[in-house]
């Protein structure tokens, strides 16, 4: 299915992440003797969180750690973070901004990288638009709301390179990911703005990226891949379950590194995908492989600040509340990836 040579210096490097995050994050030595630990983990019901989690749970990659996984079955994001300060679940998948702006209020949370993986502005292949500026006074269908951390990036990315408000210049609608599909391949909107697996399936269907979210990035001078979207959980739950919680870390990169290198693996996953043909289930393969953070260190942070920073200007105190600097602690100090 793919090639084995092509990608053996990214298995490798993977094959080192895993082994350097497991040293970090080392549980006590005598886990497996003790009663497991149940980590209840808020889920969507479909998304690439769910393909790590089976892979933890199918392997016993928890269960080695000494943790119960308990998988909690969730609705929508903003259901994820309502379960996770409800107490209703130990563990979600956010991003930072949230994270920074619960901490600014004196919630603490704290963020560990899960996906660098990022969506892209599609178009149809046989459509007139070459770049950015053809889609003037044209329909934008945009994933998500007005605060989208990926709308605003874009927004950005035009006013420095077009000198335009996309509010303006073209025509924004907002809709949930699966429905802005529907009405990109209906034609009923000129391009779509949705994340990445979403955009897989675009692709697969007569779609192209007008504009991918590390060009955006690198329109704003951020020449470094960063993680939006992260692992959560309170700061106090860590404290007072640190084995739990650095098992379940530790259990999540070496679910990662076998994704990253095991195409047999996805073949048993392929179900839970429901990709609707061969090229998305490449395609979704493909996306999340790029996707997984290999390593971090300060230029990696400078670039979370400087685009924490970008968005607090866009998005102003409806996204970002009281604060515009990346609030101490946002990435849990407890978790350091390989230095790039």
């Amino acid at each position: 299915m793919f090639s084995k040579n092509a990608r053996q210096p990214y298995r490798l490097r993977l094959v080192w992440m895993a082994v350097a995050v497991a040293a970090t994050l080392a549980c006590s030595a005598h886990a497996s003797d003790k009663a497991p630990a149940k980590v209840r983990v808020g889920v969507l019901e479909f998304g690439s969180v769910n393909w790590e989690v089976d892979v933890m749970q199918a392997h016993g990659l928890a269960r080695k750690q000494g943790i119960e996984l308990v998988e909690v079955k969730l609705a929508s994001g903003d259901a994820s973070t309502v379960a996770l300060q409800g107490g209703a679940v130990d563990v979600i998948v956010s991003d930072w901004i949230w994270v920074s702006r619960q901490r600014a209020r004196s919630n603490l949370y704290a963020f560990v990288p899960f996906s660098n993986a990022v969506g892209s502005l599609m178009v149809k292949n046989d459509s007139p638009y070459r770049k950015l500026a053809d889609l003037k006074d044209r329909k934008l269908g945009v994933a998500g709301g007005p605060n989208d951390k990926t709308w605003l990036l874009l927004r950005a990315y035009a006013q420095r390179h077009l000198d335009a408000d996309l509010t303006r210049f073209l025509k924004p609608s907002f809709a949930a990911p699966p429905l802005l599909n529907e009405l990109a391949m209906r034609g009923q909107v000129d391009g779509a703005l949705n994340y990445w697996h979403y955009a897989a399936r675009l692709e697969a269907n007569g779609m192209h990226a007008l504009v991918t979210m590390p060009e955006i990035l690198r329109g704003l001078g951020i020449d470094k891949p960063i993680p939006l979207l992260g692992w959560v959980f309170r700061d106090d739950w860590a404290a007072g379950n640190q084995d739990a919680v650095k098992g379940f870390l530790k259990a999540s990169y070496e679910a990662k590194a076998l994704l990253a290198h095991s195409d047999a693996e996805w073949e048993r996953l392929r179900p839970r995908m429901r990709a609707e043909s061969e090229v998305i289930f490449k395609a979704l393969i493909k996306g999340f492989r790029e996707g997984i953070p290999t390593c971090s260190g300060q230029a990696t942070m400078a670039a979370v600040e400087k685009t924490y920073g970008i968005l607090a200007e866009v998005g102003g105190r409806q996204l970002v509340g009281d604060t515009t600097t990346l609030a101490p602690g946002t990435f849990w100090p407890s978790f350091q990836l390989p230095a790039c």
